[in-house]
């Protein structure tokens, strides 16, 4: 009985430990190219005296950026983008790279990822929550909605849809 209980134990350890793990996407690491659509978008917000905050430099290209945004809403740009064994493992596969971001593996398993993202960047906060389904070893698609979260205003948020196939297993310096 006492055996049973240990090897109770054992396992139930193994399977915790397990589970903090996050398992990456099973697709092929190489270039891929990444049609992206942007499926809801209205004008962000600019929080609360967040443009008190910013030095002039930041103050414009946060209007540049917002001005930019208003005609995205059905906008599609197709991409290319080399996906590494780094990124796969600790990045955000397939969404462009930030620096200034903690990523949460919310589900993951060797087809599909969900995971929540929080970033600054220019001052602004904002939470991503992305949605990734390798179809195949060389095609896959989600979907990423983000929302502002400085100022407490959480009412507008972006909303894109994304598919990505394999291009091959080699990438150029530029990309």
């Amino acid at each position: 009985m006492r055996r049973i209980s240990v090897v109770a134990l054992i396992t139930f350890a193994a399977a915790i430990g397990a589970a903090g793990k996050s398992q990456p996407l099973n697709v092929k690491l190489g270039l891929w190219e990444v049609t992206t659509t942007i499926t809801t978008a209205s004008d962000l917000p600019i929080p609360a005296g967040l443009l008190e905050r910013l030095s002039p430099e930041q103050r414009a290209r946060v209007e540049e950026r917002m001005e930019a945004r208003k005609g995205d809403s059905g906008k599609t740009t197709v991409r290319k983008q080399c996906l590494t064994r780094e990124q796969l493992d600790h990045g955000i596969p397939f969404a462009q790279h930030k620096k200034s971001c903690i990523r949460t593996v919310l589900t993951s398993s060797a087809t599909k990822l969900e995971m929540r993202v929080k970033c600054v960047d220019q001052g602004i906060n904002s939470d991503e929550t992305f949605h990734i389904e390798a179809v195949t070893f060389e095609s896959v698609k989600g979907s990423f909605d983000v929302s502002p979260t400085e100022g407490g205003d959480n009412t507008t948020k972006s909303n894109s849809t994304f598919t990505a196939r394999w291009i091959g297993p080699l990438c150029t310096p530029t990309k």
